[in-house]
């Protein structure tokens, strides 16, 4: 301790009981020394305050670090995820039920912005088998390529010995169903089912039938009511047209007898009187179409053409998951819906597991009924 005394500071020491004094000094040297304790320890304080700043900087900068990247991370998260584009393959020429189905598809994924951009190629040819091995071969793993096909696929890979079948591609889910409709030109003589069965009867090769591939829904329904007639099917007259379109023309022509296919791509000429409607064939009546049934034409033939969506092989399990996704919110939109009443499309739809085991029946049935008929040994 220290003590003043008349102008000396003195520096004692506490020891035993009694104080001994140790030594004085002045008070010029003691106030430099007091000086020099404080100015250590303004410094001592002023450093433990620069790096408490520098402490508190760095926290904050680390936390502003911190906010910012939880900020961008949020943002991303609630971004939506971009809707797909897709390509779809109409394996026949434009005009057909497949090309049809195709650009409904389209412009219902457009218009309900279920997907981005989509474009429809038509890859005509051989019943559908032709657009089938390209897109097999050529799309392999691309989860934005889909396939459009149907029951004249499963009989064209049956009669055309297909190398490519539809167990190569990935089937997501069947569409549509629509039956046949048989009619003939505005000028035809025939005016009823029965005029035609009638002719087929006296003369199977003078009846010409217009219609989709060979093997396919139509050329197959032609060949169950030459059979139902009492009419060797092997004798029935049929020209097969890669598209609606060229079998349509035909009709319209008169350069065929009759023309067979789905009710929807005969409407608006059936609406406008330069088609008449004979039959359809379908089990009952169809709601909206004033036409006999086969059955009711005394033909036990009931024939349903069915249209199917599928993707390219190799998918991931998540990419044929979004796939299926698109097309369950396609075929419940609106759009889809309006489409399936305008054209008198039936709704069919089935996916899955379901699908495809419905699918591996009617490759079954199919090939019998071809055999039946003769296209198929």
């Amino acid at each position: 301790m220290s003590a003043y005394y008349g102008g000396l500071v003195v520096f004692v020491s506490r020891g035993g009981g009694d104080e001994a004094v140790r030594r004085s000094v002045s008070p010029k040297t003691a106030r430099a020394k007091i000086l020099r304790s404080h100015a250590r320890l303004f410094h001592m304080l002023l450093a433990s305050r620069i790096e408490t700043k520098r402490a508190n900087a760095l926290t904050e900068d680390v936390t502003l670090k911190q906010f910012l990247i939880a900020s961008l991370i949020a943002g991303a998260m609630a971004l939506p995820v971009a809707a797909a584009d897709y390509t779809i393959i109409a394996p026949a020429n434009p005009g057909g039920g497949w090309d049809q189905t195709a650009r409904s598809m389209q412009t219902a994924l457009q218009q309900e912005k279920i997907s981005g951009n989509v474009q429809v190629q038509n890859v005509p040819g051989a019943g559908g088998t032709i657009g089938l091995a390209q897109f097999a071969s050529q799309s392999a793993g691309n989860p934005n390529a889909l396939l459009v096909g149907g029951y004249v696929m499963v009989g064209a890979i049956l009669t055309n010995k297909s190398p490519v079948s539809l167990s190569e591609v990935e089937p997501i889910a069947r569409l549509t169903g629509e039956y046949e409709a048989i009619v003939v030109p505005a000028e035809s003589p025939l005016k009823t089912m029965g005029d035609l069965v009638e002719a087929l009867k006296k003369d199977p090769g003078s009846v010409s039938w217009a219609g989709g591939s060979a093997g396919g829904t139509d050329h197959i329904a032609v060949g169950l009511i030459a059979k139902a007639a009492g009419v060797d099917p092997t004798k029935i007259n049929y020209i097969a047209f890669s598209g609606g379109g060229e079998a349509l023309a035909a009709i319209l022509g008169n350069q065929v007898t009759a023309g067979i296919s789905g009710y929807g791509e005969f409407e608006s000429q059936v609406k406008s009187g330069t088609l008449r409607l004979l039959a359809v064939s379908s089990a009952e009546k169809i709601a909206g179409v004033d036409a006999p049934t086969l059955k009711e034409s005394n033909l036990d033939v009931v024939v349903q053409n069915w249209r199917m969506v599928a993707a390219a092989p190799g998918l991931s399990a998540e990419q044929k998951a979004a796939v299926t996704a698109d097309v369950e919110k396609m075929v419940k939109s609106a759009s889809w819906q309006e489409t399936l009443k305008t054209k008198g499309w039936q709704d069919t739809y089935l996916s899955g597991d379901a699908f495809k085991e419905q699918l591996a029946k009617d490759v079954s049935a199919t090939e019998t009924i071809l055999k039946d008929i003769g296209l198929v040994q």
